[in-house]
């Protein structure tokens, strides 16, 4: 075990080191305006503080030329002007202008770049380094160490198909863990939040996390209103559906928390009236000295007794913010103490006190093994909830040992510790058929509700569910990759797509009923820039879904190499979004050099 745990703690290191390298690497080696054309920066902003809340300054950054940046909600950015630098959390994007929350605004015209965020590496290594004895048991059970044990069975009620009904009593029986897998469209997320309903009906306290934030808030809105939550976290990262129940409301409207305004009001009016006085230019000890004795040195009395006044206000300024920080904690605490289930991401647990009964991970195949260590680590049983043949973690150093998830591990090592969900709520029965047979051995089946759905249904004269355009009869369809761009990008694939979604447009569907995803980044931007409707790469849309979405495969070259598209948990995602259609394009020449898209061109003519 703790060979184990050094060796996460220097993958860790290597992956931050990763994060932090590409990073500079493309800042240092490409202009501004480069970097936004990647969309990873903006420039030439103009700022302006709208408003305030949760303790945050909210500012506004406009421009009158239309932004496309892969910068999003909840990312973690850098605004900077001249040397001037602020970090922020983005609450909101529009086409012309970003909402970031923000302790240190910055005015005028400034620069915004997607950041590098410490938090989450810092408290994994943190969590490695004083590991507690239930994080211990956990790398027992995956280090085949210790084998997983169950109690007696109980009765159940619960409005649920069989494998979920079967998944929640299993869940409750386990005395160590239980794993549900739940593939696309199966129900694993409310699933996963019945369990959480019958443990807090047996009276244990529930810590329910997910990777992202996005997994997190749909757990989160599952639940609402039907037990008592409180959801952790940074507002700007939170929906606003579930602002009643964000720690920082409920925080707000405590009936304590006005003497906590009235402090941060008083420690306001100190910090303006200092600005009235001469900030020190010398030690702050030099200073009381000379205010104190009748030697007053090359300063006036004036001069000494106005630096005095200074640093008398500062400190008041600084007790006053000390007393408000130690009475936030302290209802903080109240609050969390006090409910049933507290909802966070896995990295925003970290922060958590206090004792829980079981810990409930969404979402857990795409959490890293020091990242589920940190909820996991809060009590003495867990249920993880997830579908390991679709997206792994998202890594930026090529490490064997942060992609074995714990999910991974242990479904293969205590396969009787889990359960397969089986019949899938999402799309057509044509649609299912392809991945249901290639990544989950057939066992999948269409409920009776959508099994034969199709875009006539809403009134769309288009009864084709599967389509895929190849795209190798054509002389321009090759691939191409910009300079110093690990990225690629396919021009003639590109406007396929938009032929395709005017098409689609044309028989009357709607924007938002259609998706777009490719694998490559340069992808999604060159087919944003063409068609005005935002694309997806596939790693950024897993758990998502549409009516009809395009997919653009990208890869076309002589040479017969797909890359990472070899990854068939991506094609997995990719093939599993729609519900009433799905058009592939692609170069059936080049992806044929791997047979499981080879099966994929031949099954859309069969």
């Amino acid at each position: 075990m703790k060979e184990l745990i050094e060796d996460l703690k220097k993958e860790l290191q290597k992956e931050r080191k990763a994060e932090v390298e590409e990073m500079e690497k493309e800042m240092r080696s490409i202009s501004g305006k480069e970097r936004e054309k990647r969309g990873r920066a903006v420039l030439s902003l103009q700022s302006k503080i709208i408003g305030g809340e949760f303790g945050y300054k909210l500012v506004k950054l406009t421009r009158k030329k239309e932004i496309l940046s892969e910068i999003s909600i909840g990312d973690s950015v850098t605004i900077s002007a001249g040397k001037s630098v602020s970090e922020g959390i983005v609450t909101e994007t529009g086409s012309k202008h970003f909402i970031v929350a923000t302790e240190n605004p910055l005015s005028g015209e400034v620069r915004l770049d997607l950041s590098a965020n410490d938090t989450t590496f810092y408290r994994m290594y943190e969590n490695l380094e004083n590991l507690s004895e239930e994080g211990a048991r956990v790398l027992k059970f995956f280090l085949g160490e210790r084998s997983p044990s169950f109690g007696e069975e109980e009765d159940l009620s619960v409005d649920l198909n069989r494998e979920q009904r079967e998944a929640v009593a299993e869940s409750l029986r386990a005395e160590d863990f239980f794993l549900i897998h739940g593939p696309f469209g199966t129900g694993k997320t409310k699933t996963a939040a019945e369990v959480i309903r019958q443990e807090v009906r047996k009276g244990n306290r529930v810590l329910a996390t997910s990777e992202s934030n996005v997994a997190t808030d749909n757990l989160a809105e599952e639940l609402y209103g039907e037990v008592n939550i409180v959801r952790i976290g940074h507002p700007a990262r939170i929906s606003r559906s579930l602002k009643d129940v964000m720690l920082h409301s409920l925080m707000e409207s405590d009936g304590s928390y006005s003497s906590v305004k009235k402090l941060r009001d008083m420690g306001e009016e100190a910090k303006e009236e200092q600005q009235k006085y001469e900030k020190p230019t010398l030690p702050k000890r030099k200073i009381m000295e000379m205010h104190f004795s009748k030697k007053k040195g090359k300063l006036s009395p004036h001069k000494v007794s106005s630096m005095a006044e200074w640093i008398s206000l500062n400190e008041k300024a600084d007790g006053y913010y000390e007393g408000a920080r130690a009475m936030e904690e302290e209802i903080s605490r109240r609050i969390i103490n006090e409910a049933q289930v507290v909802v966070s991401t896995n990295s925003s647990s970290f922060t958590i006190e206090g004792e829980f009964d079981v810990v409930v991970m969404d979402e857990a195949p795409q959490a890293t093994l020091p990242s589920s260590l940190i909820p996991l680590s809060k009590a003495p049983r867990f249920i993880l909830a997830g579908d390991h043949k679709q997206l792994p973690p998202t890594l930026k150093s090529s490490t064997e040992i942060l992609q074995r998830t714990l999910f991974k591990v242990l479904i293969k090592r205590f396969p009787e510790s889990s359960l397969l969900l089986k019949e899938q709520y999402r799309m057509n029965e044509k649609l299912m058929r392809f991945p249901s047979n290639e990544f989950y051995d057939g066992k999948l089946k269409a409920s009776s509700l959508v099994k034969d759905i199709t875009l006539c249904d809403l009134g769309v004269q288009d009864s084709v569910v599967f389509e895929i355009f190849d795209t190798s009869i054509y002389s321009d369809r090759f691939e191409k990759r910009k300079k110093d761009s690990f990225s690629i990008y396919n021009e003639r694939e590109a406007e396929m797509v938009v032929q395709t979604l005017k098409n689609l447009l044309s028989k009357g569907l709607k924007k938002e009923n259609i998706g777009i995803i490719t694998p490559y980044d340069d992808q999604a931007e060159l087919i944003t820039r063409k068609c005005g409707m935002e694309a997806y790469t596939v790693d950024g849309y897993q758990g998502q879904e549409r009516e009809v979405m395009i997919l653009s495969l990208v890869r076309s070259n002589k040479k017969g190499e797909i890359g990472f598209l070899n990854d068939m948990r991506r094609l997995n995602v990719s093939l599993t979004r729609a519900k009433r259609k799905l058009v592939v394009i692609g170069d059936r020449e080049t992806l044929s050099c791997n047979a499981t898209y080879r099966r994929l061109f031949t099954s859309a003519s069969s």
